[in-house]
């Protein structure tokens, strides 16, 4: 690390102007929260591998900017060459470098990897002592990466209608109408998931995320696609135009930019058809030609002239070549639209996650076995100490990597299964405290009898994305365990039972999930729900429910899908999380106050509780009665996906702790 530190440093030095300060961040030219090997630049500067964190290297120093999921992983990942900041504890980046880099110094950004939110909120923390934001031409990290991964070329993908629910048209016909709105006359589409989701493509270029890397620009009459056009075959590309999509190269999106803030970008899509090769290169300017379903011109005084530009996910350097005076700075309205599921939608997200439960439980039953043959364990229902037996044999080993190994081969023998969605969590004893711990064959814990075991996990499949959270214990749990995982359980189903108004949103409903364990004076680091794509990114906004301030900005609606997922994690001991997939529906309420309409949440997850955690002398009766209800809705869900023995065992799993 000290040569990449030292390399950088002496780029800094030779820059013009020299630079006091280089910004290092996770994302990508998307703003992406996972991406690919190539745009891994935080984690080869600084060795930290967790998906959310900020670099910032001086002349002499190198300090590392991560949130609460993180801050036990960065201890043991930083060198002594770094300095950890903890989100939330310690001033945040543009506070410190305000407050200690010198008056007039130059913080040089990739403006590619910076939001414009981002750069706007720095330029105002620097002024009063009137230091600048540097925006480097080139990537100051790629110049040393010296063995960068190449940019992926996988093919994109048609993402079917019988899987979309609705066509690219439709998608195209209501951002358009929104357009119409806000005075706008074009857009720029940057995030990953909302250009797939628009076009209703997918691709391989992400792990773990069905995503192209690509750009979008969307106008009142002409739709653009920028693509490495190595990844579009004949086929996609004939799909493409037939929706009146133009595909460009991915590097032509930074001049079409210009051309769309001069009002010279609609030109060969408007005139698709027949005649296309003989004006492929005339440029028509819209406000001369009648266009099908938009009025041939405005009123002058209800001209649209704005370009919507994201300020949370488009990146600083499409922004900079806007006159920002013609800039509409407001939320992509494609986030609220993915996010409201359409009936195909979420029947494919109930089926996959079916399909997904059973595969849970498959392994379940696998790993209580040979939890049991191999070391000895009382198993996953008896409370016994284990006996410590072990096999001789290394390859009777089970280890965090080698279980979680399994797990995606129950999920991979299922109908549509397309690979995971995120890496998998899986962690035994003083790994479960590390919130995103993310075991690594080498270095990876064997399993312990005599420890809890958390699984956070999830998969794609073509109808769904999936993401649940159990965490068990194949021996003896201490009271203080079962004490803690009650807490965590009686969270989770205070939040999947709420009722709550129309109009509120995930900051209000947040400390149900937490009430249990502040009884208690326990805690956790993150937040509680997050939204969860149909094929698409594992965590999906714009709502979250959380602490976290811009949970307060989006108000839970019906149709959408949300997390819910308490924790509680004790450093060096264990952790605890419980995690379902919730399904934001209309409220069936006795009244309706204020005529606001009231919303609930219907559980679409399917996997047992493990009773023999549970204190049940800490469970009321309505926590019982839904827990017995949802368990019997386990059995009856997941029995066609069972063999004999399997469902024998769930049956066990499921037995009523009510009396």
């Amino acid at each position: 690390m000290v040569d990449i530190l030292t390399s950088l440093r002496s780029l800094m030095a030779s820059h013009s102007p020299a630079l006091d300060a280089l910004v290092v961040p996770s994302e990508d030219y998307h703003q992406s929260e996972y991406v690919s090997a190539r745009d891994e630049r935080r984690e080869f500067v600084s060795g930290f591998s967790g998906s959310a964190g900020l670099a910032l290297i001086t002349m002499n120093e190198a300090w590392l900017w991560t949130d609460g999921r993180y801050f036990l992983q960065a201890t043991r990942q930083l060198s002594d060459q770094w300095t950890l900041m903890r989100i939330g504890e310690d001033p945040p980046v543009d506070t410190w470098m305000a407050d200690n880099l010198p008056a007039h110094a130059a913080v040089g950004i990739d403006p590619w990897c910076i939001s414009v939110d981002t750069a706007q909120r720095w330029e105002c923390a620097f002024a009063e002592k009137q230091q600048k934001l540097i925006q480097t031409t080139t990537n100051l990290v790629d110049e040393v990466w010296k063995n960068r991964p190449p940019a992926e070329t996988n093919p994109i993908i048609i993402h079917p209608l019988e899987y979309t629910g609705r066509s690219v048209a439709d998608k195209l016909m209501d951002l358009r109408e929104k357009f119409k709105h806000e005075k706008a006359r074009g857009m720029i589409i940057t995030t990953l998931d909302e250009v797939a989701w628009l076009y209703n493509i997918r691709g391989n270029d992400v792990s773990y995320c069905p995503v192209v890397h690509a750009f979008a620009i969307v106008t009142s009459n002409s739709a653009f696609l920028y693509v490495d056009k190595r990844k579009v075959s004949a086929e996609v590309n004939s799909y493409i135009e037939e929706n009146g999509i133009e595909v460009r190269e991915y590097t032509a999106v930074s001049s079409d930019v210009l051309l769309l803030a001069s009002n010279q970008l609609d030109s060969t899509s408007v005139v698709k058809g027949a005649h296309s090769e003989l004006i492929k290169d005339v440029k028509i300017d819209s406000n001369q030609i009648g266009i099908v379903g938009h009025d041939k011109a405005e009123s002058e005084g209800n001209k649209a002239e704005l370009i919507w530009v994201d300020p949370g996910s488009c990146c600083y350097a499409l922004y900079s070549k806007l006159n920002s005076k013609e800039v509409l700075l407001k939320q992509s309205p494609l986030a609220l639209a993915k996010a409201l599921k359409n009936p195909v939608e979420l029947e494919g997200l109930k089926k996959a996650h079916i399909r997904d439960g059973a595969a849970v439980v498959q392994y379940l039953v696998w790993l209580d076995k040979q939890m049991q043959e191999i070391y000895g364990a009382s198993g996953y229902f008896l409370e016994l100490e284990s006996a410590n037996k072990k096999k001789d044999l290394e390859t009777k080993k089970l280890t965090e990597v080698t279980v979680s190994d399994k797990l995606e081969g129950f999920r991979a023998s299922k109908e549509h299964f397309r690979g995971l969605s995120f890496p998998t969590i899986s962690s035994v004893g003083p790994n479960g405290a590390i919130i995103h711990y993310s075991p690594k064959a080498e270095t990876c814990a064997e399993l312990d009898p005599n420890s809890i075991y958390l699984f956070d996990s999830g998969a794609q499949y073509l109808d769904g994305t999936t993401d649940i959270t159990r965490t068990v214990h194949f021996g003896k749990a201490s009271a203080h365990e079962k004490a803690c995982y009650t807490a965590v359980l009686k969270g989770h189903i205070a939040l999947g039972n709420a009722r709550f108004p129309n109009g509120t949103n995930g900051h209000v409903l947040d400390i149900l999930a937490r009430i249990p364990l502040w009884k208690d004076g326990l805690d956790y680091r993150h937040g509680t729900g997050h939204g969860i794509g149909s094929y698409l990114n594992v965590h999906e906004g714009p709502h979250l429910i959380s602490f976290r301030p811009q949970a307060r900005n989006v108000p839970l609606q019906a149709s959408m899908t949300v997390t819910d997922e308490p924790g509680y994690y004790e450093d060096g001991n264990f952790g605890i999380r419980l995690e379902n997939v919730l399904i934001v529906k209309e409220g069936n309420t006795k009244f309706n106050f204020g005529d606001k309409g009231y919303l609930s949440f219907e559980h679409i997850t399917w996997a047992p509780y493990q009773t023999k955690l549970i204190d049940v002398s800490l469970l009321m009766p309505d926590e019982i009665d839904w827990l017995d209800t949802y368990h019997s809705r386990c059995r009856d869900v997941l029995a066609p996906y069972l063999d004999e023995s399997e469902k024998a065992w769930l049956k066990k799993a499921t037995e009523p702790i009510g009396v």
